[in-house]
């Protein structure tokens, strides 16, 4: 194991307001995180239980930086995690989970549950017809 000779903590640096010739735009914090991946913002989430799942991560990625999921899940559940993050891109599924017409109130509801979505869109003939959300399920049993 390599040890690096200086280490600092957060107390141990003050900065002094001054004026700078450096400019916001012209700075960058990316980061190389591995040899495959660059992060624009050096920011990364503690693979805890109690910390990372997808909405963290996806949140995390959305400002540049990378959630680690945590490792207390089974293979498919943190499978099932990491398949969420991806999916996400800016606000807009690339892959959605999509019902046709031909789906029951009882069949949308355990698919919800199930996947933890609350909102899926209607497609028939490959055109999107209708959206059915948590709130049209709100009454339903």
């Amino acid at each position: 194991m390599r040890l690096l000779g200086k280490a600092l903590t957060f107390d141990d640096v003050l900065l002094v307001p001054a004026f700078s010739q450096v400019l916001p735009k012209d700075t960058s914090l990316s980061t190389q995180f591995s040899r495959n991946i660059r992060l624009n913002l050096p920011l990364v989430s503690a693979a805890m239980d109690t910390v990372t799942e997808a909405r963290l991560a996806i949140a995390i990625a959305q400002e540049g930086g990378i959630g680690i999921v945590h490792k207390n899940l089974t293979a498919q559940q943190q499978a099932a995690e990491v398949a969420k993050v991806k999916r996400y891109e800016s606000g807009v599924l690339r892959d959605p989970v999509v019902i046709t017409p031909t789906h029951t109130v009882r069949q949308v509801m355990a698919l919800s549950e199930q996947l933890g979505i609350s909102g899926f869109p209607v497609i028939d003939g490959g055109r999107v017809v209708g959206i059915v959300t948590g709130r049209d399920m709100r009454f339903e049993s």
